[in-house]
């Protein structure tokens, strides 16, 4: 079995004694309220682990002789003709692996776009990697491929499509009159100004020759099915695998997005002349007729939360789910999360749960971090005890343009920031907190998670979590 399944990656019972996916777990937990810290990094593995979508597309797809069932459908392959997969995103990968698993030589061609440095061992499917999250010519060539590749579907064909959050940047292809440095320049202004992940995708989709189920017209007549996860709050199937189904946005709302942001003079000529000139049989398809498309949603945005608060309660721990949609900017969310902790609750061992993302707007040049890192480091200002810990952690393991995927902070933080001659007020405001959580040993070190399914943040407040910890181990 192949390392990178969530299935492969079986250990007993304690996740803070065996950890899988935070690499620098014994650092994390070497300083402060240690048994605390320790449930805290137990629950973020029980999430990760439980997010994994290999697992989930296992249960969905079997194959038996020569029939294969996927969820609620099943096909007789001897009476259809070729099998596609197709991909690109943070979390394809492991859906690759459990496709190339369950279809074997069944699968006729493929190509499934990674993040670059994702641990890969397909033996069937083609991988190809390239940069997220700006794009560059590697996705440039793998996206105009993928259009070619699905050009190839008949009636009759079955194409498999796991795409997923990061695919905008993995796989550009932008309309013509806009180049691929051009596409840099808008993905890199969306990311900094502070916009929601769906106006970020309104505009990208508006830009784009695959987004906004432009890819599911070159598939077709070909049967589309949809496997994917959900990084966007209330998982909008047109935001979260928006080449292949039909788009609600239109060109209206990618120029409020730029209005709103005041990003005209920014953007770049082209891509503003084209929006502002686009005609209405420009607009993307508001649906697909009798065109067969069946998506299968393998993890919900919220299942992150729901996993966290089931750890959390076995620990012993009084789970509390704040929102599962979290918004706005990540320094002030930090700080509001961190008090309600420390202010709420009476004399319960709780655990604060949040999930969605929060944002991080630039003004010039920035540091070096992220809006989990962020969010953590902004929490402790408000951490009174040091019965209390903050977690903060992208769930696809990069937060930001960085190799980290998030921070965990207590109350000792600060202090032991200013001792090393550290002001974290100046690191958020100057949004160059990487190298902050770095020397204090509040970086939380994942790698390529697999999985994409936004944030979580977490809060752990007791006296007796370490009881209950040792228990479980």
């Amino acid at each position: 079995m192949r390392a990178g399944h969530s299935e492969d990656r079986c250990r007993s019972g304690s996740t803070a004694v065996s950890p899988m996916y935070i690499k620098n777990h014994d650092e994390l937990i070497s300083h402060g309220n240690r048994a605390l810290r320790a449930a805290a990094l137990a629950i973020a593995e029980h999430t990760l682990e439980r997010v994994n979508p290999y697992a989930a597309t296992r249960r969905l797809a079997h194959l038996e002789g020569r029939t294969l069932t996927v969820g609620e459908l099943t096909y007789d392959l001897s009476k259809r003709g070729a099998i596609y997969v197709l991909g690109a995103g943070k979390a394809s990968l492991p859906i690759a692996y459990a496709l190339e698993d369950v279809l074997g030589q069944h699968i006729t061609d493929s190509l499934v776009i990674v993040k670059e440095g994702q641990e890969r061992s397909t033996h069937i499917i083609t991988l190809r990697e390239a940069s997220h999250p700006l794009p560059d010519e590697r996705g440039y060539d793998a996206a105009r491929a993928m259009v070619q590749l699905a050009r190839k579907a008949r009636q009759g064909d079955i194409v498999f499509c796991a795409i997923t959050g990061g695919s905008s940047a993995l796989a550009p292809y932008p309309v013509e009159g806009v180049t691929l440095q051009q596409k840099r320049a808008v993905h890199r202004l969306l990311l900094e100004c502070g916009a929601s992940i769906r106006e970020i995708n309104a505009v990208r989709k508006h830009l784009s020759q695959i987004k906004g189920g432009r890819l599911a017209l070159a598939i077709f007549p070909a049967e589309i099915i949809n496997l994917t996860v959900s990084d966007v709050t209330g998982d909008p199937y047109d935001y979260i695998t928006c080449p292949t189904v039909p788009d609600t946005s239109t060109f209206a709302d990618a120029m409020r997005v730029l209005d709103r942001y005041d990003l005209w003079g920014r953007f770049p000529a082209s891509a503003a002349a084209y929006l502002r000139n686009a005609t209405p049989e420009l607009e993307n398809p508001r649906d697909f007729g009798a065109h067969p498309v069946h998506t299968f949603l393998l993890v919900r945005s919220g299942e992150a939360c729901e996993a966290a608060a089931e750890k959390a309660a076995k620990l012993g721990f009084v789970p509390r789910i704040l929102t599962t949609e979290m918004e706005g900017d990540s320094t002030a969310e930090g700080l509001a999360f961190g008090a309600r902790l420390a202010s709420s609750y009476g004399d319960e061992a709780v655990a604060l749960i949040a999930g969605g993302e929060t944002t991080v707007t630039l003004h010039g040049e920035g540091g070096l971090g992220g809006p989990n890192q962020e969010f953590a480091l902004s929490a402790a200002r408000a951490l009174t005890s040091e019965d209390m810990v903050v977690l903060s952690l992208d769930t696809d393991g990069t937060d930001g343009p960085t190799l980290l995927a998030g921070g965990l902070t207590d109350s000792s933080t600060l202090s032991r920031a200013r001792e090393r001659g550290i002001d974290p007020e100046t690191a958020l405001t100057q949004h160059d907190v990487s190298p902050v959580l770095t020397a204090l040993h509040d970086a939380i070190v994942t790698g390529h998670t697999g999985t994409n399914v936004n944030d979580l943040k977490l809060g752990l407040r007791t006296t007796t979590a370490s009881s209950k910890l040792a228990q479980e181990g």
